[in-house]
C-alpha cells in the first residue's frame, strides 16, 4: 500500500480464521495496514475450502475476505515457532486480532494480558462467540447460531414458514466491522496517551446490536417482533410486490406517497378508505392492502411499474441477483468493483471513499505460507 492510505505503517497480526476476524482485518488491510495472517501449516484457514464459487482454484469466500494480506504458517503447538511469533508481535506488531477457540491464546502465552504486560503500546482485539463474560463465554459459535440465539432469525423470513438465515454472514461480518472500529478508536487513543489496550467483541453482542430497535420496542410496550418477509415494521405499503416478471420493492409508507401510488394504480379512492387513510390503518389492514396492490402489479412487468413510480418520485427497486447487481450502471459508476494490480482478481471494494477516492484492492488473497520470511526470515517482507 502507498503512503497515502490512512493506516500505512501499521502492522497487524491476524490470529483468525473463518469470516469475522478475516473480514475485520481485510478492512484494516484495505485502509493500508500490513496484515500478517497466521495460518495452520498444510491446511491454513478453514475458509480456504468453504464456498460454492471458486476463483482461480481458490474459494471465492477466502479471496474476498483475505485480499491484500500476507500469509505466514505457524504451528502454534510448536514451542519454537510460537516463540518466533511472540517475538514478532512484541518487537514489530501494532495490533493483534484473534478469534481462536476460547482460552487457546492464553494457554499458548499469546493472550492479551500477557502480551500487554510486555508491550503496553499493543492493541489487542479478542473476537469471541458469546462475549468475554457470562455463563456461555467459553462456548464457540458460528454465524447461524448467533442469528438464531440473538433473535435475528426470529424476525427474518415469513410467519408460518421454516426459519431463514440472512443470506450473507451478517453477524460474522458485522463483528469484523466492530473489531476494525475498535482498532481505529484504539489507535487514536494511543496517539493521545501512548498506550494500547484490550478490546473485546463477539458474535452474540453483534447480533444483539442488530436487534436494537426490536429490543427497544419490546421494552416500550412488550411487542415481540415477528417475521414479516420483505416488509418493514409498522409501515405500509413497504415491501416486495409480484409483477408479471419478478418482484419489485415499493416503499410508500407516508400519506403523500401512498396517495400518489394509488393514482398510479388507478385506485384514487383508497386514501379516503378508512382502512387505508393513515399509516396506522394501512398497517392494521396490510394483508388486505397488499393483496389488492399485488392484484394490480401482477398485470404489468417490473420495468413498466418502475417507469411510472420513478416519474412520480416513489422509491422502488427490483429484486436483483448478483449478476445483475455487478453489471448495473450504478454499481459501475461507483467504481466499487476493483481489479487487483496484477489484473488477476476482481473484488468488491470497500464501501467507503476518502475525498472521492476509494481505497484500492492492490492484490488478491495470499498463497498459504507465501510470506513465512516475515517471521522466520529477516523480517523484511
Amino acid at each position: 500500500m502507498n503512503n497515502e492510505t490512512p493506516l500505512a505503517g501499521i502492522r497487524v497480526v491476524e490470529l483468525g480464521s473463518s469470516v469475522a476476524v478475516p473480514y475485520g482485518t481485510w478492512i484494516l488491510a484495505t485502509l493500508g495496514a500490513t496484515v500478517v495472517k497466521i495460518e495452520r501449516p498444510e491446511v491454513g484457514d478453514d475458509c480456504r475450502e468453504w464456498g460454492t464459487g471458486w476463483y482461480h482454484g481458490v474459494s471465492g469466500i477466502f479471496v474476498a475476505l483475505n485480499a491484500g494480506k500476507h500469509s505466514v504458517t505457524v504451528d502454534l503447538y510448536d514451542e519454537e515457532q510460537r516463540a518466533s511469533l511472540r517475538r514478532f508481535i512484541v518487537e514489530q506488531a501494532d495490533v493483534v486480532v484473534q478469534n481462536l477457540r476460547p482460552g487457546q491464546v492464553e494457554k499458548m502465552g499469546l493472550g492479551a494480558d500477557e502480551l500487554l504486560a510486555e508491550k503496553e503500546t499493543l492493541i489487542y482485539v479478542n473476537s469471541g462467540a458469546f462475549g468475554a463474560k457470562g455463563p456461555l463465554n467459553m462456548r464457540p459459535g458460528y454465524d447461524p447460531l448467533m442469528q438464531a440465539f440473538g433473535g435475528i432469525m426470529s424476525v427474518t423470513g415469513e410467519e408460518g414458514r421454516p426459519p431463514v438465515r440472512v443470506g450473507t454472514s451478517i453477524v460474522d461480518m458485522g463483528t469484523g466491522m466492530w473489531c476494525a472500529m475498535g482498532v481505529l478508536a484504539a489507535l487514536q487513543n494511543r496517539n493521545r496517551t501512548g498506550k494500547g489496550g484490550k478490546i473485546d467483541a463477539s458474535l452474540y453482542e453483534t447480533a444483539l446490536g442488530w436487534m436494537n430497535y426490536h429490543a427497544t420496542s419490546y421494552f416500550g410496550d412488550g411487542t415481540i417482533a415477528e417475521r414479516r418477509g420483505t416488509s418493514g415494521p409498522g409501515m405500509a405499503p413497504y415491501q416486495a410486490y409480484n409483477c408479471s416478471d419478478g418482484y419489485l420493492i415499493i416503499a410508500a409508507p407516508n400519506d403523500r406517497l401512498f396517495a400518489t401510488l394509488c393514482g398510479i394504480l388507478g385506485k384514487p379512492e383508497w386514501p379516503t378508505d378508512a382502512r387505508f387513510d393513515i399509516n396506522k390503518s394501512r398497517w392494521a389492514n396490510r394483508d388486505t392492502l397488499n393483496t389488492l396492490i399485488e392484484e394490480i402489479t401482477r398485470t404489468e412487468p417490473m420495468a413498466s411499474w418502475q417507469a411510472k413510480l420513478e416519474e412520480a418520485g416513489i422509491p422502488n427497486a427490483p429484486l436483483q441477483t448478483i449478476d445483475a447487481v455487478v453489471s448495473h450502471p450504478q454499481t459501475d459508476a461507483l467504481g466499487i468493483i476493483q481489479e487487483t494490480e496484477d489484473g488477476k482478481y476482481k473484488l468488491m471494494g470497500m464501501p467507503l471513499s476518502f475525498d472521492g477516492k476509494r481505497p484500492p484492492q492492490s492484490k488478491g488473497s495470499p498463497e498459504l505460507g507465501a510470506d513465512n520470511d516475515i517471521i522466520f526470515g529477516d523480517g523484511s517482507s
